[in-house]
């Protein structure tokens, strides 16, 4: 369970690290990627702040996470000019990947298959079931 202080933190680190990506992003993991901010928890000590993206326009998306492995430093110095006086120490970093959307796509069109294959089964028959 996070605490009140940990979600302040999270919710300012994704704000901001949202913007280093707006100015940064491209230089790194190129102009058609779009990476997204979903998510950030913070350790109890506030040690690691775990940021959980979403990435769009590409095929290979752990690519683009290893790229910004790779920038991690970056990365970080870019995110402490913004936050160094709101918090004592600037959390060490480590990128997710957020699949959650993919997921919901995955099963909608799941659904939307099984809507055009009729294997649901039909609303109306079981109206007409059940009435006397």
């Amino acid at each position: 369970m996070e605490t009140k202080r940990q979600k302040q933190v999270g919710e300012l680190i994704k704000r901001h690290f949202s913007m280093v990506l707006q100015a940064e992003g491209s230089y790194i993991y190129g102009a058609q990627v779009l990476v997204t901010v979903t998510n950030v928890k913070m350790t109890p000590d506030f040690s690691l702040a775990k940021i959980y993206l979403s990435v769009f326009n590409t095929d290979n998306k752990q690519a683009t996470i290893l790229e910004m492995e790779d920038q991690q430093v970056r990365l970080r110095q870019s995110l402490a000019a913004r936050i160094r006086k709101h918090v004592r120490r600037i959390p060490e970093i480590a990128f997710y990947l957020d699949d959650t959307l993919d997921e919901m796509y995955r099963i909608s069109a799941m659904f939307e298959e099984l809507h055009k294959n009729n294997q649901m089964g039909d609303d109306v028959d079981a109206e007409s079931d059940t009435k006397p």
